[in-house]
């Protein structure tokens, strides 16, 4: 089960102001990546369920983090339907996202009060999901719309909390343009934590990066 409530979730999120993400088949990979991110302050993680046995691991890189890593909020991406959501759920998965808006989801999530982020694309896609209960909604594929597509819908909807995920880049003038749009934070994949990274085992410049984007971030949301 959950550790924490959409709510603290919600709020983690909004306070860092981004929400790395990644999958990789090897647990001490995995393991070593979470602590990469949580030296540097990240305190959430999305691991994205795009292997076989996925659920496995994740099992495993939650208990880890449970263990060794206080604080740090494990989640999941890439659900596509209940059934999955409310395993990962049982596995401890403090948020679920999904890449479409999806309502069997939504349910499964709000009666463990889990939160749950799905990509939407447009102002009534957006709508729905917040009539649905979403706290943050994920824009996704975030470089098809960008940081326009964000303002154009904050515009009338000031209260919409908003994640691009895709497109987003821990170079200044990136996320300048992002948060000065109103995102709420962003979601980082493989820009923050490239194959080239876990392939060499480059966990301190990992680290050394997370640090430097979570104080860029913060820079530029005051």
């Amino acid at each position: 089960m959950a550790k924490y409530t959409r709510l603290e979730v919600a709020n983690v999120m909004r306070d860092t102001g981004m929400v790395p993400l990644f999958y990789h088949p090897d647990i001490e990979i995995g393991k070593k990546t979470l602590k990469a991110c949580y030296e540097g302050g990240a305190r959430l993680i999305e691991f994205t369920s795009r292997g076989d046995f996925a659920f496995e691991i994740f099992g495993e890189l939650n208990k880890f983090a449970l263990k060794e890593l206080p604080g740090m909020i494990m989640g999941v991406g890439s659900i596509t339907d209940a059934g999955a959501a409310s395993l990962y759920m049982q596995l401890g998965a403090n948020f679920v996202v999904t890449p479409s808006l999806r309502e069997d989801i939504a349910k499964a999530c709000n009666r463990r009060k889990v939160l749950w982020s799905p990509g939407c694309g447009s102002l009534t896609e957006i709508n729905a999901a917040e009539e649905l209960g979403c706290e943050i909604v994920k824009l996704f594929p975030g470089d098809l719309y960008g940081p326009k597509f964000v303002k154009g819908i904050r515009g009338p909807q000031p209260w919409t909390s908003i994640m691009p995920t895709g497109g987003v880049t821990p170079k200044e003038d990136n996320l300048k343009a992002w948060f000065d749009a109103g995102v709420t934070c962003v979601g980082m994949g493989s820009q923050l934590i490239s194959k080239e990274v876990l392939a060499k085992g480059d966990y301190a410049g990992l680290e050394k990066t997370v640090r430097e984007t979570l104080a860029l971030i913060q820079r530029l949301k005051s």
